[in-house]
């Protein structure tokens, strides 16, 4: 604050003359205030005392709390809220600094900054407090500790500083300079010139830094060069206090007057938009201090020296009956502050005490503030009594001094030598599998140890170990339940960490070894990527689903194609679910089911996964079969006809996975009803029973199996014969097999998961004599000795102790319908098929061999929510694709982890953290049932013209020319790209201690606008695709700024634009990635991701990095665009046009300065000539005198006439 045209008595105080007050009450000090206070002989309060002990506060109003004393009679020169704690801190005249805490203001420290000059601002910081005095800077921690000391120049006098930054200061005052000062160095390391007298107020936003003059001035300065951008005359004579909230800035001062300064009563208004004045503000106070208190509404603090105060609002009227009366002790305030949470106000006055504010009865000063520290008392005088009849009595209580003296209690050095405990002997199982490689011993982890930790045997009798029933010896291990640990890591949950770059630098390669594709599972609702991966490697659905094509705008089965083609395009990137997901989301039976995820129960892991999947997968089922037997012949996607697979009205799907059944109810009174049925997939009922039963009776798979499809029940349902409800039994018999055969698990308790565990048990000690017994016919030795087990030579006679342990689902089963519509189920294995015959030669008889295709699991774990993954088995076909190989191999896949595995491990689910929820079986050659040619239905009328969805659209407004049919572009064509997108839902972020910024989830894009134009021939550079999407989520932001979409744009009541849906612009997208074109575009990569397109690597030509060099930051388009072309393009908004007709210059431009890709070390010198000017420019294109930009070319004028 400057202190000129003040009280004349006040400004030539003199801090020294305090130094040694007398102790008598001042004639100002009210004589209430000092009851039962206690003067020393120095003359200063050695408590300080609130003035009322209870005082009643409306709510919303503000009115005193406490007043309390810092210093007697010394005034008051600073008061600062803390920023971090719940803390008010005062400085005075005498260069005393005082803390007080919380509401009740009780002190908390009071130390010496300065033994000569006063106080003259405060900052907080995390770590302590800054102290300007007039040429001295301060850093102290709350407590009083000094952390650094930095003495100025004798001759300066400094009044304000500010925190740009945690570690940079800029400290400014009655000179010609402002220092920029680094904190953790405490040196000096810029110096900015100002103009005389120099600043005595600073405040920031994120725009400018605006500095206060005694002259009556305010600048505003550049926030990186400090250079002045603009400045407000505000008063004629001095410059009291001003503040920033938003786009306004208000000032208080003086104006010169003939007798003097006079205080000014008007207050200066500035819109910072457009920068200049509007209306003064005339208050009815003299204005000292001003602050904006932004709660409900942008409201301003004014505050006279006399203790008035009144509120208002910057851009109305000041209303008398808003004044209210500060009273000080003193005559004059002398200082005022404003909490960050706009609870409290503190006021100083000049006798010494402050005065609290606040609005609420306990009001709080931050809005998250950590808790403050206080001193420990001392224990010495109160220790506990000590029982020494207690054996395990902590004698650590008792305090001993540090001494190297011998104690009492110190054992001989004899009885005191280091004898660790002898290791524990190494577990047979590894010594089994070991094999040497010269001294060194390798063998597989056999995983009956936590990892890294080896507990020892305190008893002899404890023969035999198990790793969950013992107390772990890590901390760690104590906390967490023990059987987390065992989660093989390809099993964890996968996240994506975000950089700067986005997903650029993020090793997808680390996690994905093959050439298949992963999903990216950030997307909401991306827990059923593993069953959008089981649909694609089923053969038939997959080349089903992408002959499908219809005219719906939301079709599941037409986003599910448009996926698939994507990961056939992939070499072992991971694609997005993006439109897939979006369609999911609009369909109300998806929302009906709960199927539909908050993002914060998804993040959590608060919804059953396994449950959710098992939903998920009978709706995708029944929605792709619905889709499926829709006949009608879309009019707006031409050769969109019926699939190859078949001809009449039947769904595909439903002869895939549809089984025929025939339900009968028999009432007691003896009347039969008959009903036939289909279903999608079958349901696994288990015994009754299981749980109880501690025998560990022996059930196939294969019967439990039949039991859930031919299932007997007893249960209530209406007799028409005796016309109510009666006790009925309901039978279901099978009419016809389905050709892929899906079950749900449903192991939703701890019943199902004890029943899988027990059949196991059963199952793995079967079979652990079954092969000990084949072993033993051809050697003689004991079942005891398993050394030899898993020799290479016994590979070929049985599976390994691991393979066979938690496995009781088989990999194929045998089903045959009996004449008298029965069913037999069984087990089948490849024994039995040498004992049988194959199983291609039964058929005819009824007799179906199904194989094992794939199975999803639950991941238990607690710290990470849980998660899906998937083993499926990749057939021939998938593998010749991609890999050029025919074989078959089991994957594990793990959202955009994917790992071959071993087979036994599909079917190993161990209860206590992988649990069953899906299982895939398929008749055995089911995929010599069916045609699995793909014909494309995206035909090249796609690109004709259409009409709009908008009902305001005219001619008019016509931005674009569609493609005539003589000019349908062939392979190898040149196609401009540009696409503009909305935010539909925010960045999360967090931000660490170090302060940097971490990335939690992606902001959520939408595309908004396509452009494509031509790329050759007479109408090069004019526009064939101009399309706004319509979206029918909420979209949070519009970007308008670097989009140029508007709100309204996207409106099909009211926009004016072309618009169409998503799906009628991919198709034109996939019609010309399909056709062999090449995009030009600039930064393509990200305009794909958020369109959801695959595009071939050779199909794309992106400006960004064709003017790129290694190891260097990318190039914006309009400062290459100005650089090579001499355009200044994106003046005010983007636009998609003109960027994409922009990269097609640059393009042409490129292929001109490289010679065709012939010269490179000629362009090499070109580009280091681009990075050059670019740091000289600063990277920045100069302000246009008459901007120019494509879209007033003349090619443009033909468009504008349509």
């Amino acid at each position: 604050m400057n202190f000129e045209g003040l009280d004349p008595g006040l400004a030539e105080y003199a801090p020294a003359m305090h130094s040694a007050l007398d102790p008598v009450l001042d004639a100002h000090l009210n004589p209430s205030l000092l009851q039962n206070v206690e003067l020393d002989p120095e003359g200063v309060a050695l408590e300080a005392l609130p003035v009322q002990e209870s005082v009643h506060i409306m709510e919303g109003v503000y009115s005193e709390l406490h007043s309390v004393v810092a210093e007697v009679g010394v005034p008051v020169s600073v008061s600062h809220f803390d920023l971090h704690e719940e803390m008010l801190w005062v400085g005075s005249h005498g260069g005393h600094a005082t803390s007080f805490f919380g509401p009740a203001l009780e002190r908390y420290s009071s130390f010496q900054v300065n033994g000569s000059d006063d106080i003259r601002q405060i900052q907080s910081l995390e770590n302590g407090i800054l102290f300007l005095t007039k040429n001295n800077l301060k850093y102290m921690a709350r407590g009083g500790l000094i952390i650094f000391d930095y003495l100025l120049d004798e001759n300066e006098d400094m009044h304000s500083l500010l925190l740009t930054d945690s570690s940079t200061l800029l400290v400014g005052g009655l000179q010609n300079h402002i220092l920029e000062i680094d904190l953790n160095t405490v040196q000096e390391t810029q110096k900015y010139a100002v103009e005389m007298p120099g600043v005595t107020i600073m405040r920031q936003t994120n725009r400018f830094f605006f500095c206060g003059h005694t002259s009556g001035k305010v600048s505003l300065r550049d926030l990186r060069t400090f250079k002045v951008e603009h400045e407000f005359d505000a008063f004629s004579g001095s410059l009291s206090d001003f503040d920033v909230h938003g786009n306004l800035l208000a000032a208080c001062g003086f104006s010169s007057r003939l007798t003097g300064l006079a205080c000014d009563r008007f207050l200066k208004v500035y819109d910072l938009r457009m920068m200049r004045a509007i209306t003064p503000l005339q208050v009815h106070v003299d204005p000292a201090f001003l602050r904006f208190i932004p709660t409900y509404t942008s409201r301003l603090a004014i505050i006279s020296q006399s203790g008035q105060c009144q509120f208002c609002e910057p851009t109305g009227l000041a209303n008398p009956a808003d004044i209210f009366h500060v009273n000080p002790v003193g005559p004059l305030l002398m200082t005022f502050d404003v909490s960050a949470s706009k609870q409290a106000l503190a006021f100083g006055d000049s006798e010494g005490c402050v005065h609290l504010w606040t609005d609420s009865p306990e009001p709080s000063f931050n809005p998250y503030s950590r808790e403050t520290e206080f001193a420990l008392p001392c224990l010495v005088d109160s220790l506990p009594p000590l029982d020494w009849s207690q054996d395990l009595l902590p004698l650590s209580l008792i305090p001993v001094p540090l001494t190297t003296d011998t104690l009492l209690s110190d054992w001989p050095a004899a009885n005191s030598a280091p004898a660790p405990r002898r290791a524990p002997p190494v577990d047979a199982e590894i010594l089994r599998t070991m094999k040497k490689v010269g001294f060194i011993g390798y063998a597989p982890n056999p995983r009956t140890r936590l990892r890294n930790q080896i507990p020892y045997r305190l008893k002899e009798s404890d023969s035999e170990f198990d790793s969950f029933s013992q107390v772990t010896e890590s901390p760690v291990g104590r906390e967490e339940e023990p059987h987390l640990h065992m989660v093989s890591k390809k099993y964890r949950k996968v996240t994506i960490k975000y950089s700067k770059l986005g997903l650029e630098d993020f090793d997808f390669k680390h996690y994905n070894k093959t050439l298949f594709a992963g999903l990216e599972p950030h997307i909401p609702n991306a827990y059923c990527n593993c069953m959008i991966q089981v649909l694609y490697f089923l053969e038939p659905v997959r080349c089903l689903i992408q002959n499908h094509l219809c005219q719906k705008e939301f079709c599941l089965a037409c986003e599910l194609g448009f996926l698939f083609h994507m990961l056939d395009l992939s070499r072992g990137d991971p694609c997005q679910g993006n439109n897939f997901l979006r369609a999911f989301r609009t369909i109300p039976e998806a929302s009906a089911l709960g199927l539909i995820l908050a993002d914060s129960d998804e993040a959590s892991g608060k919804g059953n996964l396994a449950r959710l999947i098992q939903r998920w997968n009978r709706f995708i089922l029944t929605q792709l079969h619905q889709d499926m037997q829709e006949l009608e012949v879309p009019q707006a996607y031409r050769g969109a006809g019926g699939s190859s697979f078949c001809s009449s009205g039947d769904s595909v799907i439903g002869q895939l996975f549809s089984c025929e059944m025939e339900n009968c109810s028999l009432c007691r009174c003896g009347s039969e009803t008959v009903r036939a049925s289909s279903t999608l997939l079958f349901t696994l009922s288990y015994p009754d029973g299981s749980n109880s039963d501690k025998t560990g009776k022996n059930y196939d798979f294969a019967q439990v199996l039949k039991r859930s499809i031919c299932l007997d029940q007893n249960t209530q349902a209406w007799c028409d014969n005796c016309e109510k409800y009666q006790p009925t039994i309901q039978t279901r018999n099978i009419r016809h097999l389905p050709d892929i055969l899906v079950i749900n698990c449903e192991v939703n308790s701890s019943k199902e998961a004890d029943f899988w565990r027990m059949q196991a048990e059963v199952a793995f000690k079967m079979a652990v004599k079954k092969h000990s017994g084949e072993i033993s016919k051809n050697k003689e030795f004991a079942l005891a000795d398993w050394k030899e087990l898993g020799s290479p030579e016994c590979v070929l006679v049985c599976p390994s102790i691991e393979e066979l342990k938690n496995v009781w689902l088989p990999f194929s089963i045998r089903m045959k319908m009996t004449k008298n519509k029965g069913l037999d189920v069984c087990n089948w294995t490849d024994g039995d098929e040498m004992q049988w015959g194959p199983a291609r030669a039964e058929e005819e008889h009824g007799v179906y061999v199904y194989d094992l295709m794939a199975t999803v699991v639950h991941i238990l774990d607690s710290r990470t929510g849980g998660s899906l993954v998937a083993h499926i088995k990749v057939g021939e076909t998938y593998h010749q694709r991609k890999e050029g190989v025919t074989h078959q191999q089991w994957y594990l896949f793990n959202d955009f982890l994917i790992e071959p595995i071993d087979k036994h491990e599909a079917v190993q689910f161990d209860m206590n953290w992988k649990v069953p929820a899906i299982l895939y079986y398929v008749k055995r050659n089911l995929n010599s049932r069916y045609n699995l040619n793909i014909k494309n239905p995206i035909e090249a009328s796609v690109l004709l013209a259409e009409a709009s969805l908008a009902r305001k659209q005219r001619k008019t407004h016509t931005t674009f020319i569609p493609l005539m049919l003589n000019e349908m572009p062939q392979i190898g064509d040149l196609v401009g790209l540009d696409a503009e997108f909305v935010t539909l839902n925010e960045e999360e972020a967090e931000l660490r201690s170090d302060g940097t910024k971490s990335t939690i989830k992606p902001s959520q894009m939408s595309v908004a606008r396509i452009t494509c134009v031509r790329g050759q021939g007479p109408n090069e550079g004019i526009p064939f695709i101009d399309d706004y999407i319509s979206t029918q989520e909420q979209v949070v932001d519009y970007l308008t700024q670097y989009s140029g979409i508007k709100p309204g744009d996207l409106d099909a009541k009211i926009s004016s634009k072309h618009l169409t849906t998503l799906k009628s612009t991919y198709l034109k997208l996939r019609f010309l990635i399909d056709i062999g074109v090449k995009f030009v575009g600039h930064g393509l990569q990200k305009d794909f991701r958020v369109i959801n397109l695959m595009v071939p690597k050779d199909q794309v030509l992106d400006t960004v990095y064709l003017f790129h060099m290694p190891r260097k930051r990318m190039i914006s388009l309009r400062f290459l665009a100005w650089y090579f072309l001499d355009l200044k393009i994106q003046g005010e908004t983007h636009d998609s046009i003109e960027d994409a007709r922009t990269a097609l210059q640059l393009y042409r431009k490129y292929l001109e300065l490289s010679k065709n890709g012939t010269e490179p070390e000629s362009f090499h010198k070109v580009l280091k000539g681009l990075y050059e000017k670019g740091r000289k420019m600063d990277w920045k294109v100069p302000e246009p005198e008459g901007q120019t930009s494509p879209k007033n070319a003349a090619v443009f004028s033909s468009v504008l006439a349509l």
